[in-house]
């Protein structure tokens, strides 16, 4: 079956998209580009640079636009998704979700409409073997933005290896926040992944932090050899 990933460059797009390539066949990968920071369905946090993340994994990338409104971005959505049949003949969606009722309920609605299977690897998947998971298959993953105590600006550009998420396992159980960030407490980008063919170096960013809420934005970034 033909697939295409709906992928915002964070870790849960990325992963699902390596667990679908192990069944499947993907095709091309699907960003829709919000202008709203606080959309309810899509990642925004240096979404520009999933042109950079497809080039590394040799996959064409689908990507539209979207003003962010909230159920009118599910528009732009199936525009994505039809897009991505037309041109690249996909048969089903995959996605990251793992918690997000509200986020998982519209895809699913929008792909039965256009008749296309969704597929969602990592629903409900226990988020410590998932974590675990993630650094033994040598994803490289860095913290993109922050939103939630206890995080503070030494957590912006700071890798997901086996240390912090010693101490992401301390905060989600004092806090009461989710280990993936599923909550929305954090964001994720990734630099390189198993089917990169090249990595993704940081070039240069910026940090804006205040009570708890930080973004680090890549603003130059490129590929070399692993």
């Amino acid at each position: 079956m033909r697939l295409g990933v709906l992928f915002s460059g964070g870790k849960d797009s990325l992963f699902a998209c390596w667990k679908a390539m192990q069944q499947e066949e993907v095709a091309c990968l699907i960003t829709v580009v919000s202008q709203n920071p606080e959309s309810y369905m899509f990642h925004t946090p240096n979404i520009r640079l999933a042109a950079l993340q497809a080039e590394a994994a040799g996959l064409p990338l689908v990507e539209v636009e979207t003003a962010g409104e909230k159920e009118a971005e599910l528009l732009d959505l199936a525009r994505a998704l039809l897009q991505a049949r037309e041109q690249f003949g996909i048969e089903g969606v995959v996605t990251g979700a793992i918690l997000s009722v509200y986020q998982a309920t519209r895809v699913q609605r929008i792909c039965r409409e256009l008749d296309l299977w969704c597929f969602n690897p990592l629903w409900h998947a226990d988020q410590e073997a998932y974590m675990e998971e993630l650094i033994n298959s040598r994803f490289r993953v860095i913290i993109a933005g922050v939103f939630s105590c206890p995080f503070d600006a030494s957590w912006l550009g700071r890798e997901i290896d086996r240390r912090a998420l010693d101490e992401l396992r301390d905060a989600a159980q004092k806090y009461q926040i989710t280990l993936t960030g599923e909550g929305g407490e954090f964001e994720t980008f990734v630099v390189d992944a198993p089917f990169f063919s090249r990595r993704i170096v940081i070039e240069e960013a910026s940090r804006t932090y205040r009570n708890y809420n930080g973004i680090l934005r890549i603003e130059r970034a490129g590929l070399v050899e692993k």
